[in-house]
């Protein structure tokens, strides 16, 4: 287990709380809403491209039944698609230009669907883009209360293409200009629209941000204006100025598939790419408009695409940068452990203060964010991004007594300066840190480490050290440290120290064997323990779980290889299966790393090389698995790189090689996501000379072409195997292959 330390700048808490938010760059817009980050829901991310009527209405009352509303989650959002879309010329529109409803979603138009959101007791959201639809334009519609029409205020440059084929600019120095956008928010307001989104917003929209910021003003509605996407931080200032929201980046959905379909929902990599945005944003939230990471996918589970502590760490990151709290997910089909994540009144208080966390720290996989609020409380969140449990520490500048409160666990401890949690793989540890008297009462924070589990071959002894710290203010006694191991497993006895002194670490090392497994790659828990009293007489208990991956020997004519050195390779063969566990930075331009079991000199100048990817496990992102081809597999950096054909769940499913005799991979086909990634799936390579042509299967029946490539540098012997590269440096990734044969 990896130890993660980080300083807390002594600054931090000297800082009073309107400081620590960070400067404004412009005056915050003063529409009397968005003063503190918005908690609801919107259709996106769960409903896609087809909101309806019945689906918003059954939202708004799940979000009340379920208690959301109670816990302050106040808006139901419709996002885009709500409007009739003919195809190719943008929205549909009515006389005046703008957008039309469409009827068979919302029989009874919109502003019936936000009186049911009003009478629930939420309010409405709508959604926009910049510009004037290429229907209004064709048309020349009026421009209510105007003598003026659609073509007197068009420009030919385009705007969204998200709508129907899109939209184009609009002239705000031509007459009718403000009155076209003044009309459109008032029909929102007489709808009874209380947010209203912008997509699409580029720096070139900042005139359409503006005049929408007025027209909704002068509606004399409050009514919330958010931006999205992926806007410029060089214009947050005007970004703070007119609206009172504004999204730092792309969607949080992972696109894997064509039509806009997502292989999982959710992926890590998404919520972890947060933490720089989040880092760079950090100076231009405050009330008035808050710094938009996108939606939470909290709510069903593991159907989100991410694991329990996966969706702990984005509601945690979230509310640390006191970003608008907005769930994607289906909240008629909640998940009991999601609401209580979604309703902890802890973790909601932390976003709604409407301050942003700093970055204390990023090593590694260690990121540490924190803020001082306005009673002096420091909030500290310590995320571990890495795949293993590990130990991440922060130490408060000034010596003293301080009260540790985790708000997931809500369990109190007592601290002498360190902040330290052992933190499950993509998880956290959120505190509220207070220096008073109560911390007297609490018993001292501790953390155990096991270190040297990652990966074991079964049958093999193994030597694992357990770690111990005392972080508080007190001794311990009689701790007594041990390993929990899975059942057939052996591990040697427990050991005790007398007394460990604030600030002591104390460690034992325990040699384990582990089982024969029953399957290929086996994934198990093994537990640190440790046994402890405070005061002599208050029993008190500590641990830590590690995921271990079991291997075994690999039988010829398989070979091993891994020139991923960040992560042990370990291998498992049981039959036909074949497993390969490793790490490393990339498969792609200046890396070359992977972990491969093979067989040598198998690929003539004509040959198939074939395999079926049966699982995967802790690949995420740009990482891959699937076949290699090259020349000598282990030339790594040295010799010639060859084809590889695999699936990865942010590229699908890819072949890719080396267009120049060279030795890394460096083409690719077809672009990102257009096959979805999926597993199990069945690898098909073919070579016929210099070209490789590269097939897919789901049933092993009908083939479908990944692509094809002429490749350079090719020898007239090659070497074959399957492989894995994490792309997760660090983090090791498995997979399970069978039935590979080269013909």
């Amino acid at each position: 287990m990896k130890r993660l330390t980080g300083i807390l700048a002594a600054a931090l808490l000297a800082l009073p709380a309107a400081a620590v938010a960070g400067p404004a760059a412009a005056q915050a817009e003063e529409n009397g809403v968005g003063r503190t980050p918005v908690l609801g829901w919107s259709s996106w991310s769960f409903v896609r491209r087809n909101p309806t009527a019945a689906v918003i209405e059954a939202q708004a009352d799940a979000m009340k039944s379920s208690g959301l509303g109670r816990a302050g989650f106040g808006y139901v959002n419709v996002d885009d698609f709500w409007y009739r879309c003919p195809g190719g010329q943008g929205p549909d529109v009515d006389q005046y230009g703008r957008w039309v409803i469409d009827s068979a979603k919302f029989p009874d138009g919109i502003q019936a669907v936000a009186d049911h959101v009003h009478s629930d007791g939420f309010k409405f959201g709508l959604y926009v883009t910049p510009g004037i639809s290429k229907q209004a334009v064709a048309r020349n519609t009026a421009i209510e209360g105007t003598g003026y029409h659609a073509a007197d205020i068009a420009t030919t440059d385009g705007r969204s293409n998200y709508n129907c084929g899109g939209m184009v600019g609009i002239d705000y120095s031509k007459p009718g200009a403000r009155e076209f956008i003044d009309s459109w928010a008032a029909q929102f307001a007489g709808w009874g629209v209380d947010y209203v989104k912008i997509d699409g917003v580029g720096s070139y929209d900042i005139p359409d941000v503006k005049a929408w910021s007025d027209a909704l003003g002068r509606t004399g509605r409050p009514v919330h204006l958010e931006l999205s996407n992926s806007l410029n931080i060089a214009d947050a200032a005007t970004w703070k100025q007119y609206s009172n929201g504004w999204r730092t980046g792309g969607d949080i959905e992972c696109y894997c598939g064509p039509g806009g379909a997502s292989f999982p929902l959710t992926s890590w990599s998404s919520i972890s790419s947060r933490f720089d945005q989040v880092a760079a944003w950090q100076p231009y939230g405050g009330p008035g408009g808050f710094n938009d990471y996108d939606s939470l996918e909290v709510g069903n589970g593991a159907n989100d695409g991410l694991t329990y502590d996966e969706r702990k760490t984005q509601m945690s990151l979230w509310s640390l940068a006191a970003s608008p709290l907005i769930l994607g997910t289906d909240l008629t089909h909640l998940d009991p452990a999601d609401l209580a994540l979604l309703k902890n009144r802890d973790v909601l208080g932390v976003d709604q203060d409407g301050i942003d966390a700093s970055r204390i720290a990023s090593s590694g996989n260690q990121q540490v964010f924190a803020k001082t609020e306005k009673n002096g409380d420091v909030i500290v969140g310590l995320f571990n991004t890495g795949g293993s449990t590990a130990v991440v520490s922060t130490t408060m500048p000034a010596k003293g007594r301080y009260l540790l409160d985790e708000l997931w666990t809500h369990k109190r401890t007592s601290s002498g300066g360190a902040i330290a949690a052992s933190v499950p793989a993509h998880g956290v540890a959120l505190y509220r840190v207070r220096r008073g008297a109560a911390a007297v009462l609490a018993p001292p924070s501790t953390t155990v480490a096991v270190d040297g589990l990652s990966a074991v071959t079964a049958g093999k002894p193994t030597t694992a050290t357990v770690s111990f710290t005392d972080n508080g203010f007190d001794p311990v006694q009689a701790a007594r440290l041990s390993l929990t191991v899975p059942k057939g497993w052996k591990a040697s006895p427990a050991t005790t120290f007398a007394t460990v002194a604030p600030g002591q670490t104390v460690t034992a090392r325990f040699s384990v064997t582990a089982a024969a497994p029953s399957t290929v790659l086996p994934t198990d828990v093994v537990t640190g323990h440790a046994a402890y009293r405070w005061h002599l007489v208050v029993p008190q208990s500590a641990d830590a779980a590690t995921e271990v991956v079991t291997g075994t020997a690999v039988e010829a004519p398989f070979r091993t290889f891994s020139s991923a050195s960040d992560t042990p390779a370990v291998y498992g063969q049981k039959g036909d299966q074949i497993g390969v566990s490793g790490g490393g930075t990339d498969l792609w331009t200046d890396n070359d790393d992977y972990t491969t079991a093979y067989q040598p000199g198998v690929v003539g100048s004509t040959a198939t090389v074939q395999t079926q990817l049966l699982s995967r496990h802790n690949l995420t992102g740009y990482g891959k698995a699937g076949i290699l081809v090259r020349n000598d597999m282990t030339a790594s950096g040295t010799g010639p790189e060859g084809v590889i054909l695999f699936a990865s769940p942010s590229g699908g499913v890819q072949l890719e090689w080396n267009d120049n005799a060279g030795t890394h991979i460096n083409a690719v086909t077809p672009p990102n996501g257009t096959i979805a990634d999926r597993a199990p799936v069945r690898l098909r390579l073919v070579r016929d000379g210099s070209r490789y042509t590269g097939y897919y299967s789901t049933d092993g029946t009908t083939w479908a072409l990944v692509g094809q490539a002429d490749v350079p540098g090719q020898a007239a012997t090659q070497d074959a195997g399957v492989f894995i590269t994490s792309h997760t440096a660090g983090t090791p990734a498995q997979a399970v292959f069978t039935d590979f044969a080269v013909n």
